[in-house]
């Protein structure tokens, strides 16, 4: 990519992310429990993975779109984000991913989260009633660009999962993909 387009894409998505600060969300807490046992499954044990799946985060999009998992499955998750925006990898439901997009977008609101960049220190900035941004959910991984990180997740029963990006804009322009059960 070169220099003007570079540009004009941190341009498109530093917009994106504008336009939507600009919208009211009710004040929730980042940790709203969507790392806690649920029908999704819970954190898993690196050493009870019995296989890795290796997943490239890119704008907007990621490889593979989709996985397949089996029941009761703890899997190891290695994630790079090979993108030129901060890119986030989360296991959920739909309708927790739009729950946990408000929770991003007041990350985006504080300053906590820009186009390109992950303010760290300001992450445990105290929201009131001891919440914080921290983003330390074990089903999820937030990076910025040429980061890497892991998750390690065992899946429960067959179900609607995906896994997403919930980065203000980047689910709605397709940054998902399912988890399928074998």
């Amino acid at each position: 990519m070169n220099t003007l387009s570079k540009i004009t894409a941190i341009a498109i998505a530093s917009a994106t992310i504008t336009l939507g600060a600009t919208q009211a969300w009710s004040s929730g807490s980042h940790g709203g429990g969507h790392g806690a046992k649920t029908n999704i499954g819970m954190p898993g044990k690196a050493t009870d993975a019995k296989r890795t799946i290796e997943i490239n985060m890119l704008d907007n999009f990621y490889e593979p779109e989709s996985i397949s998992v089996k029941e009761g499955e703890t899997v190891r998750f290695v994630i790079k984000n090979s993108g030129e925006f901060v890119h986030e990898f989360n296991i959920g439901t739909a309708a927790m991913h739009a729950n946990h997009q408000k929770e991003m977008m007041m990350m985006v609101e504080h300053g906590v989260l820009e186009a390109d960049k992950i303010n760290h220190d300001m992450m445990k900035m105290d929201m009131g009633g001891g919440k914080t941004m921290e983003h330390n959910d074990p089903n999820s991984v937030l990076l910025e660009p040429g980061k890497s990180g892991e998750v390690v997740w065992t899946f429960a029963k067959a179900g609607k999962i995906e896994f997403a990006c919930n980065v203000p804009g980047h689910y709605d322009s397709g940054m998902m993909g399912q988890v399928k059960f074998k």
